[in-house]
């Protein structure tokens, strides 16, 4: 299967929290999109990481995405080499999207910035033909580059290189971010708290879309850096 696009999050949440609006609208319009997560989120305060399994896969499904992975790497603790790499470079010529969105470039939780250089570099070397990876059944992969690398923002208020107007598709995105039921809010909850646990954190979710979308004259948007220069055909393509 090919993917237009493939979100790449150290945690499960990560994609849905940045970026889940822009997916549900890439899906609506026929995209295929898929997900990989680099970790099981197991060191995570609330919940366990049978949980956020389970809880992946049920925003899996309203989101709508074609393919959801997890690598399961060691929350926390994994790093950038090569045996990283080799695993994230697999899933790229698996899937060979035109597209990667990975974890922001600078972000309050260290596995962010981490999971972004890491899944950034393995993009790129994806297109080495000298490198030789092989797929679950033992065939040679081909090399593939993605198109573009972009980096949704998370905790940290970074400026964004380009916001995408995902007016619609929010009502969706908090439905996939809800289904993290021991993560966020719930005023019933008898688990610790934690910095996104709290109302205020879900409410932020929606107000910094709205906040995005007013800057760009929409009503909602998500936002997100690059790693070079975007181009475009014509002034006209800009809103």
């Amino acid at each position: 299967m090919k993917l237009d696009i493939l979100a790449i999050g150290a945690h499960p949440d990560d994609v849905e929290l940045s970026c889940g609006a822009t997916i549900a609208k890439e899906v609506a319009q026929g995209k295929q999109v898929g997900i990989l997560d680099l970790t099981r989120g197991e060191l995570g305060t609330r919940g366990t990481a049978q949980t956020r399994d389970e809880e992946a896969k049920d925003a899996a499904a309203i989101l709508k995405v074609a393919v959801r992975e997890n690598l399961k790497f060691a929350d926390g603790f994994f790093i950038n080499d090569k045996k990283h790499q080799l695993e994230i470079i697999k899933v790229i010529r698996k899937y060979q999207p035109d597209v990667v969105f990975c974890n922001a470039l600078d972000d309050r939780h260290i596995d962010h910035s981490k999971g972004s250089k890491l899944a950034s570099d393995a993009c790129f070397l994806s297109g080495l033909v000298k490198i030789e990876t092989k797929d679950e059944f033992g065939n040679t992969q081909p090399a593939w580059r993605p198109k573009h690398v972009y980096h949704y923002i998370q905790w940290k208020n970074l400026q964004p290189d380009f916001v995408v107007d995902v007016t619609g598709y929010i009502d969706v995105k908090m439905q996939s971010v809800l289904a993290y039921k021991t993560q966020f809010f719930d005023e019933n909850s008898k688990e610790p708290q934690t910095p996104i646990s709290s109302k205020n954190f879900a409410d932020s979710v929606i107000y910094r879309a709205r906040d995005l979308g007013r800057l760009v004259g929409v009503e909602y948007g998500e936002g997100f850096n690059v790693e070079r220069y975007v181009a475009v055909d014509s002034v006209f393509d800009l809103k």
